[in-house]
């Protein structure tokens, strides 16, 4: 192997030497495309998957008001300020501008739902199963790709380019055979002056890696001079909405084109304290990266669009003492689209008594969010369910058609 490409796998593997927080910045997230050949292979309709990093907590983001024990579980979380949607859920006040989605049909959720896995709730765990579609019977080092690279695979005529490009989280959901397009947008390292001095003294002795831990802190000081500074949340709220803003208009573009499955990632769900601060920045940013896929995409193609954004479980049923909640298991899908049949919360509500809580603690799972992304491509793209059950979803019983689909 040439210097060349050792130095760029350096540059590449950088977000693991500096941890979570950097692996972990929206501004490294990845935004995949898969192509379509002129739309023959895949029809017209658009498929939008984002995968929500950290565990949402969907007991706050559509609120069981009407049930009689949510109150008790979430006396500080309970927001009287949050939109009635049936007369039973309630949405949260951040994704407040998505209502008149909601009343065109073009916005909706499922409730109480899961991946299978259960008990252990690890977020590597829980989001390596649902982005790799699979059951609890089948390990996950024996799985080589991830269910929406299964679905290319069993379509033909599909074109695609791939290119490298420094600086992307991997999205399993699309890795496999069948070749996609990886494109992220430009990303800024944060260093703190600790840090570049531990660059510094690490690789002091190897003039290669020396040199490219010197271009990484060059990237960090080229891409924006205020990132450095930008202590006053106000700063940083703006720059994430730009990060969102790449992302949308990016996937928006191709998807008018001949695209037509875009997948990408956002952070920030993971709200062991403090949730209403934290998880109100995240809403509002998916928010707004919905509206911004509306607009960017245009009528015609929005008509045709269903947005599905997923996380690898939910959160504990109770609050905890730091007003925070902590790694559940039955959660919230959000779907979004004219091509939804939405206006509704769908899924079986189990109930927030603690005899029907899952071991007490969590919202009890009533569907596997597989099945829904399943009834979603089937709808979209006529794939047959056989495929679906057996190639796409492996061991899946997708079960009654709940018609999430005009």
């Amino acid at each position: 192997m040439t210097a060349s490409m050792d130095r760029r796998n350096f540059l590449r593997g950088l977000g693991g030497v500096l941890g979570c927080s950097i692996a972990a910045h929206p501004m490294l997230t990845t935004v995949t495309m898969a192509g379509a050949n002129g739309g023959r292979a895949l029809g017209d309709h658009r498929l939008i998957v984002i995968i929500l990093r950290g565990a949402m907590d969907g007991l706050d983001v559509v609120q069981p008001q009407g049930d009689a024990d949510y109150a008790a579980l979430r006396p500080t979380l309970l927001n009287p300020q949050a939109a009635d949607l049936d007369g039973f859920f309630r949405l949260h006040p951040a994704f407040g501008d998505l209502m008149p989605l909601w009343g065109a049909g073009q916005l909706g959720f499922v409730h109480a739902t899961s991946t299978p896995y259960r008990d252990k709730r690890s977020h590597f765990v829980g989001q390596d199963m649902l982005e790799a579609g699979t059951g609890m019977d089948v390990p996950l080092n024996q799985v080589k790709d991830g269910w929406l690279n299964r679905l290319l695979q069993t379509q033909k005529g599909l074109t695609s380019e791939t290119a490298y490009s420094i600086g992307q989280v991997a999205m399993p959901l699309l890795e496999g055979p069948a070749e996609v397009r990886n494109w992220s947008p430009e990303t800024t390292l944060l260093l703190t002056p600790q840090a570049r001095l531990l660059f510094d003294k690490v690789y002091e002795s190897d003039p290669l890696f020396h040199a490219a831990s010197q271009e990484a802190m060059e990237l960090a000081d080229a891409g924006n001079g205020d990132l450095a500074m930008a202590a006053d949340p106000s700063q940083m709220a703006g720059l994430k909405v730009q990060d969102v803003e790449q992302l949308v208009d990016y996937a928006a573009g191709k998807l008018k084109q001949d695209a037509r499955i875009a997948a990408f990632s956002m952070t920030g769900w993971d709200t062991h304290r403090g949730q209403a601060g934290g998880l109100s920045k995240s809403l509002a940013r998916l928010q707004y990266a919905i509206l911004r896929l509306q607009t960017g995409l245009g009528e015609k193609v929005w008509g045709k669009t269903l947005l599905l954004a997923m996380t690898e479980f939910g959160r504990t049923a109770r609050e905890n003492g730091t007003t925070g909640t902590d790694h559940g298991t039955g959660g919230v899908m959000v779907m979004a689209g004219g091509a939804l049949n939405g206006g509704k919360v769908y899924g079986d509500w189990p109930g927030l008594s603690e005899a029907n809580l899952y071991e007490r603690r969590d919202l009890m799972p009533t569907s596997d969010v597989r099945a829904w992304a399943a009834h979603a491509i089937q709808g979209l793209y006529g794939i047959d369910q056989s495929v679906l059950e057996n190639a796409v979803f492996p061991g899946l019983k997708m079960g009654t058609d709940p018609r999430i689909l005009l």
